[in-house]
């Protein structure tokens, strides 16, 4: 009797086993959803989508992804809509600084940084201004010029208060008196278009999204990057420092989930998620539409966040940019 208990124990602690193994190599055996913080079309959106079948590639076992955009707020809901997801692995998105490192900052959100667990990072796009080809400005030196002699009277659309593009604006307004006025977009798509329909005369926008524009055949000007250097692929666009700005401003942009994600889950999609963003396919397609990218792994994402979480918090104790 006791020889038939040991081995009814034997099996049944063997079965939970290999229960629990496939189970654990099942995932996903559901579609997972990829938030996008922003409205369909613009950057992050097109980074996304491109990115999608990558990463469904190194995950393996028929795994779906499904993009969904949730905009507005200035990207706080698709934030919130990340951090409020069960910690399961079927729920990750894109988090965008400054946007989900300022927003906590400024007012009352309903997301905290502490609540998104950053992956991988993949993107880390300049700050540009850019005018309509037909614009009277030709340089940053002229919408200086004229924001100063006639404050208010040049519009700046951004992706949103307390985004890089809105940032990017206060800086150059701090460092040289002048003073814009700025009509923020739900997204960077919304915000490129206003400016294309000379809605608005300035957009505030990232190096990439600009480049793309170019190269689709739009009448645009970009005025400067606030990148340290310029980049190889724009090599004819000056920094703002190099035009005695000395300021720099970029979208960090990766792929976040919510806090608490079981071992085996992130160990999964983080390795899934590096392998697409190194993918010789992937990469090339990131440069034939624009996109600089920066991989960091977990740790090194984290770093970035908390210092940026640092510097805006000294920043708006300086300059409150929400008024």
């Amino acid at each position: 009797m006791k020889a038939r208990r040991l081995l009814s124990t034997l099996l049944t602690s063997c079965a939970l086993l290999l229960g629990a193994s496939a189970a654990q190599a099942a995932y996903p055996d559901k579609p997972i959803t990829m938030i996008v913080a922003y409205g369909a079309g613009g950057s992050t959106d097109v980074t996304a989508r491109m990115l999608v079948p990558f990463i469904e590639k190194y995950l393996g076992g028929g795994a779906r992804i499904v993009v969904m955009n949730r905009g507005g707020a200035g990207g706080e809901i698709g934030f919130a809509a990340i951090a409020d997801a069960p910690p399961d692995g079927y729920t990750i998105g894109f988090i965008n600084t400054p946007n989900v490192v300022t927003i906590p900052i400024e007012r009352n959100a309903r997301f905290t940084l502490d609540r998104l667990d950053p992956l991988v990072n993949i993107v880390d796009d300049p700050g540009v201004m850019t005018v309509h080809g037909d614009s009277p400005y030709k340089t940053v030196e002229d919408l200086v010029a004229q924001a100063k002699a006639n404050p208010n009277t040049i519009t700046v659309g951004s992706t949103g208060v307390g985004s890089d593009d809105h940032l990017g604006m206060l800086l150059l307004q701090r460092q040289t008196g002048a003073r814009f006025t700025h009509v923020p977009f739900p997204g960077s798509a919304e915000n490129y278009r206003s400016m294309l329909g000379r809605h608005t005369q300035v957009c505030g926008q990232n190096l990439g999204e600009g480049l793309r524009g170019k190269a689709g055949g739009d009448n645009i000007r970009i005025l400067g990057v606030m990148s340290k250097e310029r980049w190889s692929m724009a090599p004819d666009v000056p920094t703002f420092k190099e035009l005695g700005h000395d300021f720099t401003m970029a979208s960090l942009r990766g792929i976040g989930a919510p806090k608490g994600l079981p071992a085996d889950v992130r160990s999964k999609l983080v390795e899934a998620v590096t392998k697409a963003a190194n993918d010789p396919e992937f990469q090339s397609k990131a440069r034939d539409t624009f996109q600089p990218l920066r991989i960091l792994d977990s740790e090194a994402f984290t770093v970035e966040l908390k210092q940026l979480d640092g510097e805006y918090r000294a920043l708006w104790s300086e300059f409150p940019w929400l008024k």
